[in-house]
């Protein structure tokens, strides 16, 4: 496993240094590997609507920046730093508003045909933020438990306890919700 991290690092290493150089391909090929992680970390703490937006966001700042990242083992985790950081910002840009119609379906306690998914981010996003992240990567994402490591830094284990606890807490507060 390590050998195979290791060429991984090594790719990433040659595209980054290719990206710096002007080749929007190798940038390409970055964004093809990442965007899916990027926007995990995204649909955590903004609206679904405005996730696939602000990865654009995140990869263009990252691109300006590029050059001053030291190592290509560094790239994953300063992405993802970015990724947060432009969510914090978008966040204290934005002012909170719910659309009228929202408003008063949740009022009545009803949900619209279709809308379980929306529901169910919503409540993922309510969890304590060590089970968000690789929720959202996991049942949004598509990802698996090593892939969600790889691209997060975090050791498989705590990826595979994240997502276990991480889903009894959802069914515990959608077995709530359903109850009622």
């Amino acid at each position: 496993m390590m050998s195979w991290l290791a060429t991984e690092v090594d790719e990433d290493d040659s595209l980054i240094r290719a990206a710096v150089s002007g080749d929007r391909g190798a940038f390409g090929e970055l964004y093809v590997r990442y965007a899916r992680m990027v926007h995990g970390i995204l649909l955590v703490r903004v609206p679904h609507g405005d996730a696939e937006d602000l990865v654009q966001d995140v990869f263009m700042s990252a691109m300006r920046q590029l050059r001053g990242l030291r190592t290509a083992a560094a790239f994953r985790g300063w992405l993802a730093a970015i990724a947060r950081n432009r969510a914090v910002d978008y966040l204290r840009a934005s002012r909170r508003t719910t659309p009228l119609d929202e408003e008063i379906t949740r009022k009545q306690g009803m949900r619209p045909a279709g809308q379980d998914s929306l529901v169910v981010l919503d409540l993922i996003r309510q969890l304590p933020e060590a089970y968000r992240e690789t929720l959202i990567l996991r049942l949004v994402e598509g990802l698996t438990g090593p892939e969600i490591a790889e691209q997060t830094g975090l050791a498989p284990d705590s990826v595979r306890v994240n997502l276990c606890r991480g889903m009894k807490m959802l069914r515990e507060v959608w077995g709530g919700m359903q109850g009622k």
